[in-house]
Parts: C-alpha cells; sequence; structure tokens
C-alpha cells in the first residue's frame, strides 16, 4: 500500500499548520482510504519519524515523500534526504521511499499561486 507524507517546516505557532491540517484533510476526503500524514522538521509533532511510523502502522511499504515547501532550499536539499536515509536505515528493504519535488517547483501549483496573486486585480477599484 502507499502512503503519503506531507513535510512541512513547522512553527511555534499552532495556527501555521492550519493550511497543511487543510491539505491533508483534502486528500483524504478526496481519497477515502488512501493513507496520509502530516510530519514536521521542528517544534511542531508528529515529526518526519513519527509520521513515517504513523504510515508504516497503517501498512504502507511505499511512502512518498511531498516537500510542502515553495522551493529547494537547505532544508529540501539537506535535512529531508537525511531524514529519509534515516528510516531507509532503521526499516532497510521493507519501505521503499519516493522523494518529491518541493510543491513550489510544480506547475500547476505555480499556476495557481499566480491566479491568486492576481486576484486583487480583477476585484473593482475602490478609487472613485
Amino acid at each position: 500500500m502507499d502512503g503519503l507524507l506531507l513535510f512541512a517546516h513547522g512553527a511555534r505557532d499552532p495556527r501555521w499548520a492550519g493550511p497543511f491540517e487543510a491539505v491533508a484533510r483534502r486528500i483524504s476526503h478526496q481519497r477515502p482510504g488512501q493513507a496520509v500524514a502530516l510530519g514536521f522538521l521542528e517544534f511542531m509533532q508528529p515529526d518526519f519519524a513519527g509520521a513515517a511510523a504513523s504510515l508504516i502502522a497503517q501498512g504502507c511499504t511505499r511512502i512518498h515523500v511531498v516537500p510542502m515547501f515553495l522551493g529547494s532550499g537547505g532544508h529540501v536539499q539537506r535535512d529531508l534526504p537525511g531524514l529519509v536515509e534515516q528510516q531507509r536505515a532503521l526499516h532497510g528493504g521493507r519501505i521503499e521511499w519516493t522523494l518529491q519535488a518541493p510543491l513550489g517547483e510544480i506547475t500547476s501549483v505555480i499556476d495557481a499561486m499566480a491566479e491568486a496573486c492576481m486576484t486583487p486585480l480583477a476585484a473593482p477599484s475602490s478609487k472613485t
């Protein structure tokens, strides 16, 4: 079974996680039965290992890791591959790990962000 691990940075303010939790809920709603877990790099729980353990406990043998970052900065280039390697070492060949591109580098996401940025331009001007 395939699992989806959504990986976000984390923050001290719990409200920060709201949009990421909404994405996880939407996936669960659109794909009932799909194993999905949200994990954080720091400040919030579950961390990457906890999210991975949740998916493995659900019977996942292939886990797709989706970095919920706008680009490939240090966390995506250095921290995340190290976290994946720790899990590979822990679980051996029982689990297949695939690391996806950061969300902000996916064409459809870039298009959606551009569309959202243009929304104020479509609103009628309040100037008289």
